[in-house]
C-alpha cells in the first residue's frame, strides 16, 4: 500500500463501535467513547524477514493461533480488534477467545470467554479493514497478561501481521480455541516472535466510565518496537514507562506504535509505510490518545549507506527532509487537539552503520529537536544512552550487541528520560 507521503489531508473515518468495520486507514473511535485503550500493535504488510521469521506469507489454514499480550490499563469489559488491513481477500474468521495467561501457550481455564461480532461466534474482515468484537465481561488489571486465539478453518491468504513484536505468539493444527493447556502448541517451529491480526485491545473500567484522553503512544522504529530487549519480558522503554507512571501513582496506558525498520520518509515492503503514511491510524486512530512520544530518523540516515536490497532502498535524505516530516507529524497531531514530544535520535557510532555524512544529519536533527520549540515538549533520549566521553556512541551498558539497539537497561534509560509532566 503506497499512499502518496504527504496525503494527511484526508478526512478521518468514522468512529469505531463495537463490531463495527471501519477502514484501515485512520481508525479512531470519537473522543466521548467508553472505551479506553489497553494495548494496540501497527499492522504490517505481509513479508518474508531473515531477522524474525514468521507465517504472515503463507498465512493460516485449519489451524488455531494463539498470542500473548500485556494490558496496560484496567477494565470490567474487554473488547479485541482485528486488522485485515494489507489483505487481499476478506478474512474469515471460524472462532475465537480471549483468556488470561498462564504462561506461555497454557490459560487459565476460567477465564476462557468466546469472543462474538454482532452476536456471532463466527465473522468475516473484509480486505483493508478492521473490526470490533462486542464486549466480553472479563474483569482486566494493568500489567496482566492476556492471550487471544483465533481459529482460521479455511486459507486465509498472506497475513497482515506486526513483525518485531518481542513476544510469543503459537500456532496448532485444527481448533484449540478453548484448550487450556499449551500441549497442541508446543510443537517444533509453531513459535514466532510476530502477532498476526491482533490491532487492539480495548477496555470499560468500572472506576472512571467516562470519556477521558489519557493514553500515551511511543511512535517510531525498532527502537520504540523495543528491538533487543528480552523477548516475552514486556521491557521494552514503553513498559518502563508505563511502569513508572504507574509507580507514580498517575497510571496510564502506553501503546506501542514501534514498526522495525520504519522510516519518516519512505514506505518499505518489509519496514511498514512510512511514518507520514501511518501515523494518523497508528498514533492518532486510537480511541484516547492524549500524547504522542516521537522517536524516528535513524533508518531514514542509516539505510541508503547499507547495502540496497526490497527492504532498505530509498534515496538519500537531508537532515531538512526529516525535519520537514518532523513538522507534518506535528501539524496531524495539534489538528487533533494531541500533545506531540520529540525524542532525540540516539547514537550509534560502534555500529556497522555508522558513517560520517549519516552523523552530521543526526547532530543537526537533533539540534533541531532541541532547540527549534515545534514540539511540546523535548525528551533527550539521545543524551540519556550516550557515552558521556564519546557522545557518538551508546553506554556500554545500555548497548544491544549491534550497537544500534538498546538493552534491557537502556530501555529503562529511555523511560527514565521521559518528563511524566510533559506528556
Amino acid at each position: 500500500m503506497n499512499r502518496n507521503k504527504t496525503a494527511l489531508a484526508a478526512p478521518l473515518a468514522a468512529a469505531l463501535l463495537a463490531a463495527a468495520v471501519t477502514t484501515a486507514t485512520p481508525a479512531a473511535a470519537a473522543y466521548g467513547s467508553p472505551w479506553h485503550s489497553a494495548w494496540g500493535a501497527s499492522p504490517q504488510a505481509p513479508t518474508h524477514t531473515d531477522w524474525f521469521p514468521n507465517w504472515s506469507e503463507q498465512g493460516f489454514r485449519d489451524q488455531s493461533v494463539r498470542q500473548v499480550v500485556r494490558a496496560g490499563s484496567q477494565g470490567g469489559e474487554l473488547r479485541v480488534r482485528l486488522s485485515n488491513a494489507y489483505g487481499g481477500t476478506p478474512l474469515r474468521l471460524a472462532g475465537a477467545t480471549v483468556a488470561k495467561s498462564a504462561g506461555g501457550a497454557a490459560v487459565r481455564p476460567e477465564t476462557v470467554r468466546t469472543l462474538r461480532f454482532g452476536g456471532s461466534a463466527t465473522t468475516t474482515v473484509p480486505a483493508g479493514a478492521e473490526l470490533s468484537s462486542d464486549a466480553v465481561a472479563l474483569p482486566v488489571q494493568a500489567f496482566e497478561q492476556l492471550t487471544v486465539t483465533l481459529w482460521f478453518q479455511g486459507p486465509t491468504g498472506p497475513a497482515t501481521f506486526h513483525n518485531v513484536a518481542m513476544a510469543t505468539s503459537f500456532r496448532a493444527d485444527g481448533n484449540h480455541l478453548r484448550d487450556a493447556a499449551a500441549d497442541a502448541f508446543s510443537a517444533a517451529g509453531d513459535q514466532s516472535f510476530s502477532w498476526y491480526y491482533l490491532a487492539g485491545i480495548d477496555v470499560k473500567d468500572p472506576a472512571a466510565p467516562g470519556p477521558r484522553r489519557s493514553a500515551v503512544v511511543t511512535f517510531g522504529d525498532s527502537l520504540s518496537d523495543g528491538f533487543g530487549a528480552t523477548p516475552g519480558a514486556d521491557r521494552r522503554y514503553s513498559d518502563a514507562l508505563a511502569g513508572r507512571l504507574a509507580a507514580l501513582g498517575t497510571p496510564r496506558p502506553v501503546l506501542n506504535a514501534g514498526i522495525g525498520g520504519n522510516k519518516v520518509l519512505t514506505d518499505s515492503p518489509c519496514f511498514g509505510e512510512s511514518a507520514l503514511n501511518r501515523f494518523r491510524r497508528d498514533a492518532l486512530g486510537r480511541p484516547d490518545t492524549a500524547a504522542v512520544i516521537v522517536l524516528e530518523g535513524t533508518n531514514d540516515i542509516v539505510q541508503p549507506d547499507g547495502v540496497q536490497d526490497r527492504c532498505t532502498t530509498g534515496p538519500r535524505v537531508t537532515a531538512q527532509q526529516i525535519i520537514a516530516g518532523y513538522r507534518e507529524l506535528i501539524r496531524e497531531a495539534h489538528a487533533r487537539g494531541v500533545r506531540i514530544i520529540g525524542g532525540t535520535i540516539p547514537p550509534y557510532g560502534e555500529s556497522g552503520y555508522w558513517t560520517a555524512r549519516g552523523e552530521e544529519v543526526r547532530a543537526e536533527v537533533n539540534r533541531w529537536i532541541r532547540t527549534s520549540g515545534a514540539y511540546d515538549a523535548v525528551v533527550d533520549f539521545d543524551r540519556a544512552v550516550a557515552d558521556p566521553e564519546h557522545p557518538q556512541k551508546l553506554k556500554a551498558e545500555f548497548a544491544f550487541a549491534d550497537r544500534l539497539h538498546l538493552n534491557d537497561a537502556g530501555y529503562r534509560a529511555m523511560a527514565e528520560a521521559v518528563d511524566v509532566n510533559a506528556l
